[in-house]
């Protein structure tokens, strides 16, 4: 089975994350970048589908030159190789053109199955999959919760509020994943030192065949008109006790509308 794991290199959603004042997107350069989280249960999915059913790991990213330390942490868990989409004219591309770049990507990878994370880190869109599958033409099973493969049949399980949804496709497909399928394997010592020789291929908009004109600032269908830091947290309310206190905090709850 051939499978192609798609992976972000987002900032740590742990840390302090910016904007940048001059074009409003993430500011990457000063923010610890790491493999978007979700991403790692696609790549525990991927390699546990090899080791029961053959075939080989692909990881594809799409980003700036320093994502290639992020293909490199992937490779670590075990992929088989890489292709990075790397070229200046992408910075500033909306959700519309990135998939138009991937889909690009994937149809000279002739993927069996498309893996990847539910959602993004930074983004938090949950559209990729969706936008890819209709690219593509093919079948796309979002919220995965538990994959199972027979042959070339494909079953979900759909995590949604209620439970789950049981749902099938025949391959190719794309299947979006949540943090609740696995419990992604950290790289051991021979994992990191195998990934620094393990292929990595880089593509151009031009290797794809897409123009400079559809991606990028000037191909974006959406962007940001306005930001600013979210404001410290004020003071809260006070209610002292002079006989009325349960007068004051029901009219307080009232006026915020909680009762």
């Amino acid at each position: 089975m051939n499978i192609v794991v798609l992976v972000k290199q987002v900032p740590d959603s742990g840390a302090e994350r910016a904007l940048r004042g001059d074009d409003s997107t993430v500011d990457r350069g000063s923010a610890n970048n790491v493999i978007n989280e979700m991403d790692e249960y696609a790549i525990e999915e991927a390699l546990r589908l090899r080791e029961a059913h053959g075939g080989e790991v692909t990881v594809l990213t799409m980003g700036p030159e320093q994502a290639a330390e992020s293909i490199r942490k992937a490779m670590s868990m075990g992929p088989d190789k890489a292709v990075h989409v790397v070229d200046d004219a992408l910075r500033g591309s909306c959700a519309v053109a990135t998939s138009k770049v991937l889909a690009a990507a994937l149809r000279s990878l002739d993927a069996d199955l498309v893996l990847c994370g539910a959602e993004s880190t930074d983004g938090r869109v949950q559209v990729m999959p969706h936008m890819l599958a209709e690219r593509l033409g093919i079948a796309a099973l979002t919220g995965a919760r538990k994959l199972t493969v027979d042959g070339t049949t494909l079953t979900v399980e759909r995590q949604n509020e209620e439970g789950y949804e049981v749902v099938t496709a025949a391959t190719p497909a794309v299947v979006s994943v949540w943090d609740t399928i696995n419990e992604p394997r950290y790289p051991s010592f021979k994992g990191i030192m195998a990934a620094k020789k393990k292929p990595v291929r880089t593509l151009s908009l031009a290797d794809l065949g897409v123009a400079p004109a559809d991606v990028g600032f000037g191909g974006a269908t959406s962007g940001v008109l306005e930001h600013r830091r979210r404001p410290p947290r004020s003071a809260g309310v006070k209610v002292v006790d002079g006989g009325d206190g349960g007068t004051q905090l029901v009219q307080f709850l009232s006026s915020e509308k909680f009762v």
